[in-house]
């Protein structure tokens, strides 16, 4: 896809945000959003929320968690430039901050342009080899986006089934792996025409389907957004209509850790 047109050469989206303006936006949009904890072990340990002492925490996705990344640096964990400038680097922050006894490591292996199929491809050496105890995956855009553009051939049945298998070959390497499924999301302008739609929706129960089945954790990343638009228009989120802004990221950050820290295991 184009630059601007597609989540997986988000050239702009590369150089658009700072790393350090990135991160000081994070610890203060998130830093009095109460979503925080108390930085004890015993708030780890309760069985409320899904982050435990000790825990690898995995970002998985496509251009929208890879946020330009730093690929050389994808093995140190808990490392800014190797988090990338969206959701994923502001989400860690916050966790990292308020849970500073827990022991956490924290690893981004989101990948522009990835669909589902392009996940499982990966998955032994960008998940299971990581032995990840919380799994985070955000899917779902390019899955419709490449077939509206004619660069690949997919439907919401496709998408479904690879991720069914993609979850079930998980939780088969990975017993009791904690998951955490996003909704895929747009905004209305941008990128994203009428044609999107009503397709786009179907990928939408889809992925809620899945994360109902796999008894995941589900951030509801669609409808922040549409409660977002009545306070500012699309393009203030996402430009583009598919990769958020440093405000669209850092509220999604906000919800992935209010989902995250609240459900039960």
């Amino acid at each position: 896809m184009a630059t601007v047109a597609h989540a997986d050469g988000c050239t702009s989206r590369r150089s658009f945000l700072g790393k350090t303006a990135a991160g000081l936006a994070a610890f203060s949009a998130l830093a009095s959003s109460g979503c925080s904890e108390p930085m004890t072990r015993s708030s780890g340990a309760t069985g409320r929320g899904l982050i435990r002492t000790g825990d690898v925490v995995l970002f998985q996705g496509d251009s929208i968690t890879d946020a330009g990344r730093d690929r050389k640096r994808q093995d140190n964990a808990n490392e800014g430039r190797a988090l990338g400038n969206g959701y994923a680097l502001f989400a860690a922050s916050q966790l990292l901050a308020t849970r500073a006894e827990a022991g956490l490591r924290i690893f981004n292996r989101g990948i522009s342009g990835n669909k589902v199929f392009q996940l499982a491809d990966r998955w032994d050496a960008d998940c299971l080899a990581l032995k990840p105890a919380v799994v985070s995956i955000l899917i779902g855009v390019n899955d419709i986006w490449h077939t509206l553009n004619g660069n690949y051939q997919g439907t919401v049945e496709i998408y479904e089934k690879d991720y069914r298998a993609l979850l079930e070959r998980t939780q088969r390497e990975l017993p009791g792996v904690r998951l955490v499924l996003c909704e895929p999301f747009v905004l209305r302008c941008g990128a994203v025409t009428d044609k999107w739609f009503p397709e786009f929706d179907g990928y939408r129960a889809a992925a809620r389907r899945v994360a109902t089945e796999f008894r995941a954790a589900f951030v509801p990343f669609q409808t922040m957004f549409d409660q977002a638009v009545t306070t500012a228009p699309p393009t203030y989120w996402a430009g583009d209509g598919v990769h958020p802004t440093m405000a669209g990221a850092a509220l999604m950050a906000k919800t992935w850790l209010d989902t995250v820290l609240h459900a039960r295991a």
